[in-house]
């Protein structure tokens, strides 16, 4: 395989997995910002605030992969099951899966002529039946052509790379001036994961960044809250 078949199945890859990584962006941004907040507001010591962030980041990551794993491999097995019961229903009553793909059509809107036309067809084609059938009863997406480990791993790398940002400017800098730059950067990936949120659901700019950024801000004052709270009962 060459470099440019290499790079045109990864771009493929990315493209249809592209609503599983801006969600695993927006969840280890969101978590990680609480959770180095909720820390960096009790203690100045930048080993405590890293540890904290940095297995937490790894610890949220391969949770969202091992969910996104369970979550692809539940649904391949459902369409499994589905391709075996229209394959069983087929055989066993051909006219039943028949009917019941021309009312669906009729009741999406098909004209009752049009219906008629498409059973006919349909009737002396059952490889196409069964396709119908199982198009109408389980509608496909881009991500159902994936397997459950490539979706995964999209989710792991996405989940990861994301939880660093709020992370490493305390590996730089004090702990003050560390949340001050965490929270500027952090601020600004949550405002890119918006506008890519919007794209992605064709949904408005302006309120899908207020969206995100403001479930970011608001896990950052719980993590403060929290943080403040516990650190005050055990002082």
């Amino acid at each position: 395989m060459n470099e440019a078949s290499l790079w045109a199945r990864l771009k493929t890859s990315l493209q249809a997995s592209a609503g599983e990584i801006v969600f695993g962006m927006e969840d280890g941004t969101v978590s990680i910002f609480g959770l180095v907040f909720g820390v960096a507001a009790t203690t100045t010591d930048q080993k405590a605030v890293l540890i904290a962030g940095a297995s937490g980041a790894v610890a949220a990551a391969v949770s969202m992969m091992a969910g996104t794993y369970l979550d692809a491999e539940t649904g391949e097995d459902q369409t499994k099951v589905m391709a075996s019961r229209i394959t069983s229903d087929l055989q066993n009553d051909p006219g039943a899966v028949l009917q019941e793909v021309t009312q669906r059509l009729q009741a999406v809107g098909m004209a009752n002529d049009q219906a008629a036309s498409v059973k006919s067809f349909l009737g002396s084609q059952p490889a196409v039946l069964r396709g119908f059938a199982m198009a109408l009863a389980m509608p496909g997406d881009a991500d159902s052509r994936q397997s459950p480990l490539v979706r995964s791993l999209w989710m792991l790398l996405a989940d990861f790379l994301a939880a660093a940002i709020p992370i490493l400017p305390f590996g730089f800098l004090p702990v003050a001036q560390g949340r001050v730059v965490s929270g500027i950067v952090t601020t600004l990936l949550l405002v890119a994961l918006g506008v890519g949120r919007a794209k992605i659901g064709g949904r408005s700019i302006v309120r899908t960044v207020f969206e995100t950024v403001s479930i970011g801000v608001a896990a950052a004052i719980a993590g403060v809250g929290i943080g403040v709270f516990v650190s005050h009962i055990f002082t």
